[in-house]
Formats: structure tokens, sequence, C-alpha cells
């Protein structure tokens, strides 16, 4: 499903800039930036070292992705996260098929609201590796005050391993020296979910 929508996605791109799918410049962009996500905060300065894009061209691109951040933005910034039950209720549907663990974490402002919601990681069927930079530099790059964790276990047992709870201190360590607060670690699985702060865990 998310594979379909990156697709959908550089095809409307494509279609933008009247380039075919597979010219040079579509691909260099996107062998640049893979997803929808990493594109879409690229600046113009970016755009413009690849072959084939302009000024003219990165303002095009630019003012594009500004008014699909728009259209997405105010959604997200809807959202207010008071308790893992939240966190469950957003991403479950998106993670309820998946066969791979994703983990994703969500940048939230200074009352808790969404500011963005990002996949950091697409693993093997019970491995999403992660690095404590990945997440930071996406949290950084959103200006956020803090931000939740999540991954689903399509094992089909929520409980966390020790990775998971190892990792999950690593992260927070982490924030803790750059000033950004992990709140909670949420794994999920069909139709339950373990919150490892309202475990103890962390």
């Amino acid at each position: 499903m998310r594979q379909n929508k990156e697709n959908e996605f550089r095809q409307l791109v494509s279609e933008s800039l009247r380039e075919s799918n597979d010219s040079y410049t579509i691909q260099e962009l996107f062998q640049r930036f893979p997803t929808a996500t990493e594109l879409i905060d690229v600046s113009e300065q970016q755009l413009v070292s690849i072959k084939g894009i302009g000024k003219g061209k990165a303002r095009q691109i630019t003012a594009m992705l500004k008014l699909a951040k728009i259209f997405t933005h105010p959604e997200q910034s809807n959202n207010a996260i008071r308790s893992p039950k939240d966190v469950y209720n957003l991403l479950e549907p998106e993670l309820r098929f998946e066969q791979k663990e994703h983990f994703i974490c969500l940048f939230l402002n200074t009352k808790n609201r969404i500011i963005f919601k990002e996949v950091i990681s697409i693993g093997s069927l019970n491995a999403a590796i992660v690095h404590p930079r990945e997440v930071f530099h996406a949290a950084i790059r959103r200006c956020s005050a803090s931000l939740i964790c999540a991954h689903n276990h399509p094992s089909g047992d929520p409980e966390p391993s020790i990775e998971d709870v190892n990792l999950t201190k690593r992260l927070i360590a982490a924030g803790e020296i750059i000033g950004i607060e992990v709140l909670d670690h949420i794994i999920i699985c069909g139709n339950r979910f373990f919150s490892l702060k309202e475990h103890g865990l962390i």
C-alpha cells in the first residue's frame, strides 16, 4: 500500500514537471530523495544541483511540495497525543497488514500535538534496524519538542524484545543530550499494543 502511494507521488511529480517517469531528471531526483518524506523538505539549492533542474524548475518543485504540505499538515497537527491508546488508534490502520517491521516516529510540539509522522525504518519480518541519529536528525528537522516511537510486530506478539528495550533507552539518553524528550515507545500487534512506559520499562 505504501509502495503504491510512493509510485503515485513519483508519477505526479513527473507529470507536474512534464518529464517522463524514466527521464534522467526524475531518476536522479528520486535516487537522491527516494520517498515523499525525504523530498518534502528539499531546498532549491539541493534541487539545482541535479542536472536538468534549473532555478525555475526548482521553484516549481518546492512550490508544489509546499502546497502538499499545507493540505496534509493541519490534519496531523490537530491530533493531540494523550495516551498510548491514541498512538495505537492513529497507527494501527496503517500497520495492520504490514509483513515487515515499520519503525515510526510521531514528532510533537510543546502541546503534544503531532507536527509530523515519519517512517524511519522498514526492516525484516522480525527486525527494524534503527539508529538514534536517524531519529533525531528527523526530529531536529521538524523542530520537535518531543517524540514518540512506535513499531509493529508482525509475529503476533506485542511483548518487547530486549533489543526493543535497549534501543528505547539509547534513544532516551540521546534525547536528553539533544533536548528532545522521548515520551514512549509503543509496540503494535493486531488489536493489541504494548507501552514500554506504562509497563515501567523506561
